[in-house]
């Protein structure tokens, strides 16, 4: 008997032995304990025909429960979930009803009740908790060359012997000049960032390279950022993502892409030597020969101005001294108070800084971006930021 229940015990029985005495009556003695008069008679009969038991709490329990589920549904129940463990209450119900037509099975909620209480529920699993929230920036418009490159990969398609191709293409928005249309065998990131140590070296760093937020540019990782994209931002060059399914955002580029099938690939070549010679050729009448509306009818070779001056940049990721650095091991993860803490692959070798916040909450950076935070409370990772959707 519960603490609680013994001093309502207690209260009964005081109750029943001043009713007995009949020295009040018993609407007095009811206003005294609070008790309606109801359950005084209730009380004192109880004493009269059971004793001090009778002044115990019963059991609420209806004595019969028509609704109820049977054990021999419970045991059928039980053996169909474990034979399908995949299945929902639902499918499960349905099962019952086909197996079992001549009997009233219970519906997918009273199944759905008992695989709970039986524990043999599927657990969803637990959501990660959110970061930060970070804003996009807003579309820049160029004034010069080299300020903003536009990328993507042109949708795939295969050469008459057979062989898939993944056409790269990269281009100076301000000049509309095409620095490059590379055929690739797959968009992984690898062979895209050697094409852009070579276009670097070519025409220098441009300030934006804009780009949409699938492979390899983009991934869903701590701001969208993939181990290209990544790269780019420990250059010093700002990765502008356009809005999630808005195409339209980049629609000079897509609109070179619909030229750059109409001429190159109908019908494509006969293997992927002859495909990247035509291209090439179209790359440099697209250049060259036809004038451009939108550049008061001159070309683009005309217009595009390299950057052939500017030095090779390296890696160098330097921070305020307010922050506590550390460098991503080759699993994603960092170390931080004796703890691992995953961060991203697409971070993997370079150093992140961690800017204190307030007790036990970090600001966690890579280069001058804001990428998650970290709560030394979470057993798990870092709190990956994420761009509000606001377009």
């Amino acid at each position: 008997m519960s603490w609680k229940e013994m001093a309502c015990v207690v209260r009964r029985v005081r109750f029943v032995k001043l009713a007995l005495k009949a020295q009040q009556s018993m609407a007095q003695l009811c206003r005294i304990f609070r008790f309606s008069r109801k359950s005084g008679y209730k009380w004192k009969e109880r004493f009269e025909q059971e004793g001090l038991s009778g002044l115990r709490n019963r059991v609420r329990r209806p004595h019969r429960s028509p609704g109820q589920t049977s054990a021999k549904w419970l045991s059928r129940i039980r053996r169909l979930r474990r034979r399908h463990r995949s299945w929902g209450s639902r499918k499960l119900a349905a099962r019952l009803g086909r197996l079992y037509p001549q009997e009233t099975a219970p519906c997918a909620r009273a199944v759905g009740k008992w695989l709970r209480r039986m524990k043999l529920n599927r657990h969803a699993p637990r959501r990660r908790p959110g970061g930060p929230y970070v804003s996009r920036s807003g579309l820049t418009v160029p004034k010069r060359s080299n300020q903003v490159w536009t990328v993507d990969f042109k949708g795939w398609f295969r050469t008459q012997d057979g062989r898939r191709v993944e056409p790269l293409t990269v281009r100076d928005l301000f000049s509309r000049f095409l620095l490059g249309v590379v055929l690739l065998p797959d968009q992984s990131w690898r062979p895209t960032r050697r094409i852009f140590m070579r276009l670097f070296r070519q025409n220098g760093y441009p300030e934006i390279i804009r780009v949409d937020n699938g492979g390899p540019f983009g991934s869903k990782g701590p701001a969208g950022l993939s181990r290209l994209s990544a790269w780019w931002t420990a250059l010093a060059i700002r990765v502008e993502f356009i809005a999630p399914g808005h195409p339209e955002q980049n629609g000079a580029h897509e609109q070179m892409h619909r030229v750059l099938k109409a001429e190159t690939t109908r019908p494509t070549s006969r293997h992927l030597r002859a495909q990247q010679r035509r291209t090439l050729r179209w790359v440099r009448i697209y250049n060259q020969v036809p004038p451009h509306e939108g550049l008061g009818q001159r070309l683009p070779a005309e217009v595009y101005q390299p950057n052939r001056l500017s030095k090779k940049r390296t890696v160098a990721l330097n921070y305020p001294r307010e922050m506590v650095v550390r460098r991503v091991r080759s699993n994603g993860e960092i170390k931080w108070r004796g703890r691992k803490r995953f961060l991203g692959e697409a971070f993997v070798g370079y150093a992140v800084g961690l800017k204190p916040l307030s007790e036990g909450k970090y600001a966690v950076y890579f280069a001058q971006l804001l990428i998650g935070e970290l709560w030394e409370r979470d057993k798990g990772g870092v709190r990956p930021a994420r761009y509000a959707r606001r377009f």
